[in-house]
């Protein structure tokens, strides 16, 4: 059961989401650091820790936290859904223009968050924080992130450095309506600059880890991958679908159009029976493959029209209007 216990202010200017897990240790010094960069920035903020079912003592030192400071937010997950999970909740009751996700376990530097600011202020909607020298294990944390950040670069095209790095700033008017699973916050940028954000990045501090131990290492190369794949799909063919299954089944065509060309041309000039090479089989099963995959085109096509109609949803965002009563 839900139990809201925020205070119900509504002037917020920034929203700090704290995604945690396990991280007893780091709560309380993390706590003092973003107090004093909040009042470097001088600006109405809120903390939004979400507990991400910790099985530590970490619930029981956030409520203490929320108990001695109105301005900290504390929202319990009922079990362990992840870090893309925990930062979509704290997305969903966030009440500032402004979203800075930060680690929990002190390597994000609270003290970048004025350079943020300060960057975002420049004009820019997305400020990705860079750990350019990072403070990890290289084999098993750098060397994973440096694999799956080029990945990143090449199959999206949007140039950052470090797509891991929690710690980033975002204007609240480009991610609002960006919904997250997997391990798609990573991914965020990425939305953002497919619908025209301005983005950047700015170094950042990183530091060693004090408490607890690292939950990441080269298996989360794997889901990054997959998530890429799904968000390079999404990017580029949601709305029409039948693109890529129909180019899928028109190569299927051809292949097994050329299969069947190569296996007559043995038959008749080099006197090899059909049944003597895979290439008849082969010829079957692209043709096959062929029409299946154009009517699994056809059929989400269908399916995203009725997506948009029956929601009213419309295939494209407005960036301004003038002169349109309202």
């Amino acid at each position: 059961m839900e139990e809201d216990k925020s205070s119900g202010t509504s002037n917020i200017e920034v929203s700090i989401i704290v995604p945690v897990y396990n991280e007893e240790g780091s709560l309380r010094p993390l706590y003092d650091e973003l107090k004093q960069a909040i009042q470097q920035i001088d600006r109405n903020s809120e903390i939004i820790f979400v507990n991400d079912g910790s099985k530590d003592n970490s619930e029981a030192v956030l409520n203490q936290l929320a108990e001695q400071d109105s301005m900290v937010k504390v929202i319990h997950l009922q079990t362990n859904f992840g870090q893309t999970a925990a930062i979509a909740a704290g997305l969903d009751h966030a009440q500032g223009d402004i979203i800075i996700p930060i680690d929990a376990d002190l390597q994000n530097d609270p003290r970048d968050i004025p350079r943020l600011l300060d960057k975002l202020a420049e004009g820019y909607d997305v400020v990705s924080g860079w750990r350019k020298n990072r403070r990890d294990k290289w084999f098993n944390r750098t060397l994973p992130s440096l694999v799956a950040n080029k990945l990143i670069s090449i199959i999206s095209g949007v140039k950052l450095h470090d797509y891991g790095c929690t710690l980033k700033a975002y204007r609240r008017k480009v991610i609002k309506d960006i919904k997250l699973y997997g391990e798609m916050h990573r991914f965020i940028p990425i939305y953002s600059a497919w619908y025209g954000a301005k983005v950047t990045e700015i170094v950042v501090n990183h530091r060693p880890r004090r408490f607890g131990k690292s939950k990441y290492g080269f298996e989360r190369v794997i889901k990054v991958i997959l998530d890429l794949i799904v968000i390079k799909f999404l990017g580029d063919y949601a709305h029409k679908p039948i693109y890529i299954f129909g180019g899928v089944g028109i190569l299927s065509f051809i292949l097994a159009f050329l299969s069947g060309l190569w296996a007559l041309y043995l038959k008749f000039f080099h006197k090899i029976s059909f049944i003597q090479t895979p290439l008849p089989l082969l010829f079957v099963l692209l043709i096959v493959l062929g029409f299946n995959a154009i009517l699994l085109g056809l059929l989400a096509e269908i399916s995203i029209r009725t997506y948009y109609e029956s929601q009213n949803k419309h295939t494209y965002l407005v960036k301004e209007k003038r002169n349109f009563k309202q």
